[in-house]
């Protein structure tokens, strides 16, 4: 044989090895993932909503705490004892047993109660927003590892097809109907989506442990069969009268007018009243004690704190209109790109049946030596881009669907199909 055919010669084996190779690459095992439906429900396990409820739990056991009256005082006191002269023991001693208590005047307790629970009410919101957020996360997370996977997927069959082609144009080289450089572009080629190949296995392998650490399972993920990227989100769902971000801001807006009431309040005397009986032990006898104790406020009247608090408040109804006026803004991107990447979906699909069929119709062409290699190149570079795009599309519905969920304060595809 001449020499000009022993590269092809050499050529196909290394493709022959290559597609076993790939063959042998494959898992030949795989343990699945829960469904997304499966791992929401257990969202409640993740150390976000469990830092969420503990806050919360901490909110309501303040709230609990304010409505408690300030413990009673008792003192013992002892005076003309243990002096000099006729004070040098104790028989001319007064001993006064006295109890206090803080009347908590200007309504000290209402104010304290109702900044307990303003503030709960917040950090309750604030919950609630923390497990949307999880669940967007967790939905982002499956839906890159569900296209990680798909990705790989559509490497393995570019590498295929690469091999397939190469091994078509070696046949045509041995004929004497294409040059050797046709088997060396081919060879080149088969290279290239190798490497392709093991670049899309290694992000899968990483998209696959994210998953399993966001969604905290016990063993590590290898595959998904429940997918989440195929999911139409659920149709026209009503907007909430607030989305979450505006009610968070408005609890704060409270709160912290709240604060103003409880600084004010700070300003005047915090009175406290006292009961005892006093012993005479020089006359045998006794009597009743009784007072009242306030501070003088000559050089403290907290005007500090109180234009503090105001000035908080106006910093938390800044924000307030700021998070009403983006809450719309936001939800009506959402709303447009969630659109946008159904249609996007669509044309993708439509685009892949084409790039197909024209593959297909390409390969029969160059088999039949009516195409060339290059056009042949083309329509699988085409068909290749297209179903990536087809993953693209998906992903970024899913994406569109996470951001409108947020917006309207519920988990991603709560009623989708």
């Amino acid at each position: 044989m001449p020499p000009s055919y022993r590269r092809p010669q050499r050529f196909a084996v290394g493709c022959a090895l290559a597609a076993l190779a790939a063959v042998l690459a494959s898992p030949a095992w795989a343990d699945p993932a829960p469904s997304f439906a499966e791992l929401l429900a257990q969202l409640d396990q993740t150390p976000a909503t469990l830092e969420a409820g503990a806050l919360s739990d901490a909110a309501e056991a303040r709230v609990r705490q304010a409505r408690v009256r300030p413990n009673p005082t008792i003192a013992l006191e002892s005076a003309n004892a243990f002096g000099t002269g006729p004070f040098s023991g104790y028989s001319n001693a007064e001993t006064t047993l006295s109890l206090s208590q803080s009347l908590e005047l200007w309504g000290r307790r209402t104010a304290r109660i109702n900044l307990a629970r303003a503030e709960a009410s917040t950090v309750s919101l604030q919950r609630d927003l923390a497990i949307v957020d999880a669940a967007g996360r967790l939905a982002l997370t499956y839906a890159e590892a569900e296209a990680a996977q798909r990705q790989a997927v559509l490497a393995e069959e570019n590498l295929t097809l690469t091999v397939a082609d190469a091994r078509a144009a070696l046949a045509l080289v041995e004929e004497g109907r294409e040059p050797l450089l046709r088997g060396i572009q081919g060879e080149s080629e088969a290279a290239a989506a190798r490497a392709r190949r093991d670049e899309a296995i290694a992000e899968q392998e990483a998209a696959f442990a994210r998953l399993t650490a966001v969604a905290m399972l016990p063993d590590p993920v290898t595959t998904i069969d429940s997918s989440l990227l195929n999911r139409i989100p659920a149709g026209a769902i009503p907007a909430p009268a607030e989305a979450p971000t505006v009610r968070v801001a408005s609890a704060q807006r409270d709160a912290a007018e709240r604060r103003i009431a409880i600084e004010r309040i700070r300003s005047r005397p915090d009175v406290t009243a006292s009961v005892g009986v006093r012993r005479y032990e020089v006359e045998d006898a006794t009597a009743l004690t009784f007072g009242i104790s306030l501070p003088l406020p000559l050089f403290d009247r907290n005007r500090g704190n109180i234009e503090a608090a105001q000035a908080d408040f106006r910093a938390a109804e800044a924000r307030f209109l700021t998070a009403r006026q983006n809450a719309q803004a936001d939800r009506a991107a959402a709303r447009a790109r969630l659109s946008a990447s159904a249609s996007r979906v669509a044309a993708s699909d439509a685009g892949v049946t084409a790039a197909d069929e024209a593959y297909r119709l390409s390969r029969i062409g160059f088999e039949a030596g009516r195409i060339s290699q290059l056009e042949l190149r083309v329509s699988r570079t085409a068909l290749v881009a297209a179903r990536t795009s087809a993953v693209d599309a998906r992903l970024a519905r899913v994406r569109a669907e996470i951001e409108l969920a947020r917006q309207d304060g519920r988990a991603p595809f709560q009623g989708a199909q």
